[in-house]
């Protein structure tokens, strides 16, 4: 959705889910400078390692995600329900859905690659 000048209410429930994956879904906001996401995994879904120069906030809401982060993907960290992980920009990084899970994913600036349909390291031959 294009930024305006005025404000604008957005309703989760409106929002199409896009099915990124059979086991990755999601629903996303977009402003001028940010972009904020609904992002719903099953569990064992895996995000392959990748980067991007985006700022990344990953609230997770229910479920856990086990993220390895660096190049060499040696620190591991797992994010609960109620708890944030700050991912700066060109961090590489994978996670693994330990739970069901669903987060809010915030960053900045948007993602275009997810605008624009080019999230290659979603769509990993299987």
């Amino acid at each position: 959705m294009p930024p305006t000048d005025s404000a604008t209410l957005h309703r989760w429930a409106e929002i199409p889910r896009e099915e990124v994956t059979p086991e990755i879904g999601r629903r996303l906001v977009t402003g001028e400078h940010l972009m904020l996401a609904q992002v719903y995994l099953t569990k064992g879904t895996v995000v392959p390692k990748h980067s991007h120069h985006n700022e990344q906030l990953t609230w997770i809401l229910e479920g856990a995600l086990e993220f390895r982060l660096g190049e060499a993907q040696d620190e591991v960290v797992v994010v609960r329900a109620g708890e944030v992980l700050r991912i700066p920009g060109h961090l590489p990084h994978s996670a693994v859905a330990l739970e069901d899970t669903l987060d809010v994913d915030v960053f900045s600036p948007p993602r275009a690659d997810w605008l624009d349909g080019t999230d290659s390291y979603f769509h990993r031959p299987r």
